[in-house]
């Protein structure tokens, strides 16, 4: 089995987040009493698909251990899922970078549902270039992975309504 391209493991689901890498945190509310939905969705991979990424993995379901391959255009991403949620309240995953990703870390994708029935979509990640693309992206490489996550919560939006 290929191993892993960073040696903090899981840091996103055990936190704190590592340091010497580029942190994201970001969070936003993506409707009221759409949990159930939007859980399929991230642990179905139909979200990233929704934003138009192509998802390449032999799993109908993010599971501990299954790779999964995310081409954004041209870009190939190679990854592990770390680990998976899927509880009552609180669903999502995380991948690990693979040899062959343009970064090295973690990021999770999760969504959660408060008492009020609010359901929120959070991206968690640590991460630093792997390749000479993501060096060469410089600052562009931090916007990218943000604008990454914007452009998965507003497909989760779309998925929900």
């Amino acid at each position: 089995m290929t191993a892993y391209t960073y040696a903090e493991v899981g840091a996103t689901e055990t936190g704190p987040l590592p340091a010497g890498y580029g942190h994201l945190r970001y969070r936003t509310a993506i409707g009221h009493d759409v949990f159930a939905v939007a859980a399929r969705a991230v642990l179905t991979w139909r979200m990233h698909r929704a934003a138009g990424i192509r998802v390449e993995t032999a799993s109908e379901r993010a599971a501990p251990g299954v790779d999964v391959t995310m081409h954004i255009g041209p870009l190939r991403a190679p990854c592990r899922i770390v680990w998976v949620a899927d509880e009552p309240g609180r669903a999502g995953w995380a991948y690990g970078t693979l040899p062959g990703h343009p970064a090295r870390g973690e990021e999770a994708f999760v969504v959660t549902q408060d008492a009020d029935g609010t359901t929120w979509f959070e991206v968690t990640a640590f991460s630093v270039p792997a390749g000479r693309l993501m060096k060469a992206a410089g600052p562009g490489a931090k916007l990218f992975q943000r604008a990454y996550a914007v452009w998965c919560a507003r497909a989760l939006k779309r998925l929900v309504r």
